[in-house]
C-alpha cells in the first residue's frame, strides 16, 4: 500500500491517569509499532485525555495536577499530546462523547472527513476553500498539474493534526486553542482515510462485558463507528473477552489486538501500584513513573498521604 492509501490513525486514550505511568506511554508506542507493522495504517498522532474531576473515583487528584503530570510524561514525545477538553467540561463526559468531540473538532477546524471503521471515506480529507478566488497554498509554476504530491499532502495533514488534534497546551496554563489552527486556503486533495481509534488495555475491554456498566448505544458507537486498539494486560485473552459480549462479537473486526513480541510487564500501567509505591516510599516507583512526574508529585505532595 502507498502512503496515501494507508489508513491514517489518531490514537485516543481516556482514563484517570492518576498518575500517568510509563506503561501508559508504552501502550501508545506498542500500538503504533504494531499498527505500522500490519502495513495498513500510519499513526499520525496520539491523544491523552484525562477524566473530569467529577468522575468520583477514590483518591482522584485535581485535573490541574493530572494534566500537568501527563504533559510532563509526554514532553519528549513528538507525536503524543495531552488534551484538556474533557477536564474543562462542566461535568464528567462519557468515552463516546470524547471520541465524538475529537471527530467533530477535526472536521470543523481542518475540514477533515473522518471515516467510520466500516465506511471508508469517499470525500477528500481537505475540502474546497471557502473563498474560491483566493490563491491556493500549493502552486505549480510549470502549469502541468495543480495537484499536490503525496509528500506534500501527508506533510500538511500531519502538521495540521499535530497542532489541532493533539494539542499540547503551554505548561504554565491549560488552554485548548483551535481557532488559531487551520490549513488556510488549500486545494482539493486526493483521498486520505483518517480514523480516531480508542486505545485501551484489555481491562477496559473486559468492562464492556459487565452488564449495566456501559450504555449499549455508546458501545455501538465506540466499537461500531470508531474502533478500538487493545493492548493485552496481565495475560488476559482479548478473544475470550470478546466472546462474552454480543456487541464485541458483532464488531470483532473493528477491534485490533496488539500482538507483538514485547516482554514489557503490563503491570507498569497500574496507577494504583504507583500510588502505593509512593505511599510506602518504595524505590520501585521509578519503574512505574518517569522522573519528571515523580519530581512533580513530591514537590506537590500528591498521593504521599492519600488512601486511594
Amino acid at each position: 500500500m502507498t502512503e496515501t492509501t494507508k489508513t491514517h490513525v489518531i490514537l485516543l486514550a481516556c482514563g484517570s491517569f492518576n498518575p500517568i505511568t510509563r506503561g501508559h506511554i508504552q501502550m501508545f508506542e506498542r500500538a503504533r509499532d504494531y499498527l505500522h507493522k500490519t502495513g495498513r495504517f500510519i499513526v499520525i498522532g496520539g491523544i491523552v485525555s484525562p477524566v473530569h474531576d467529577s468522575y468520583g473515583k477514590t483518591g482522584l487528584v485535581s485535573s490541574r495536577h493530572r494534566l500537568t503530570m501527563c504533559q510532563l510524561a509526554v514532553q519528549s514525545s513528538d507525536w503524543i499530546r495531552v488534551d484538556p477538553w474533557e477536564c474543562y467540561q462542566d461535568t464528567w463526559q462519557t468515552t463516546c462523547s470524547v471520541l465524538e468531540h475529537h471527530r467533530d473538532l477535526m472536521k470543523r477546524v481542518t475540514g477533515c472527513i473522518l471515516s467510520n471503521v466500516n465506511t471508508p471515506s469517499i470525500t477528500p480529507v481537505i475540502g474546497q476553500p471557502q473563498n474560491e478566488s483566493s490563491q491556493t497554498i500549493y502552486q505549480n509554476n510549470n502549469n502541468v498539474s495543480n495537484k499536490p504530491t503525496a509528500a506534500k499532502i501527508l506533510g500538511k495533514v500531519g502538521e495540521s493534526l499535530s497542532r489541532i488534534c493533539c494539542v499540547r497546551p503551554p505548561m504554565e496554563r491549560f488552554t485548548f486553542v483551535d481557532e488559531n489552527a487551520n490549513l488556510g486556503t488549500v486545494m482539493r486533495y486526493e483521498e486520505i482515510e483518517l480514523r480516531i481509534l480508542l486505545l485501551c488495555g484489555s481491562d477496559l475491554l473486559e468492562s464492556f462485558c459487565i452488564p449495566g456498566l456501559w450504555n449499549e448505544a455508546d458501545m455501538e458507537v465506540i466499537v461500531g463507528e470508531f474502533g478500538i486498539v487493545v493492548v493485552p494486560r496481565d495475560g488476559a485473552d482479548p478473544d475470550r473477552i470478546m466472546n462474552h459480549s454480543s456487541i464485541l462479537r458483532k464488531y470483532k473486526n473493528n477491534i485490533l489486538v496488539v500482538n507483538d513480541d514485547s516482554n514489557h510487564p503490563m503491570s507498569v500501567v497500574s496507577s494504583t501500584k504507583s500510588r502505593l509505591a509512593l505511599q510506602h516510599g518504595d524505590g520501585h516507583v521509578v519503574d512505574y513513573l518517569c522522573q519528571p512526574v515523580i519530581d512533580y508529585i513530591l514537590k506537590s505532595q500528591l498521593y504521599i498521604n492519600a488512601s486511594g
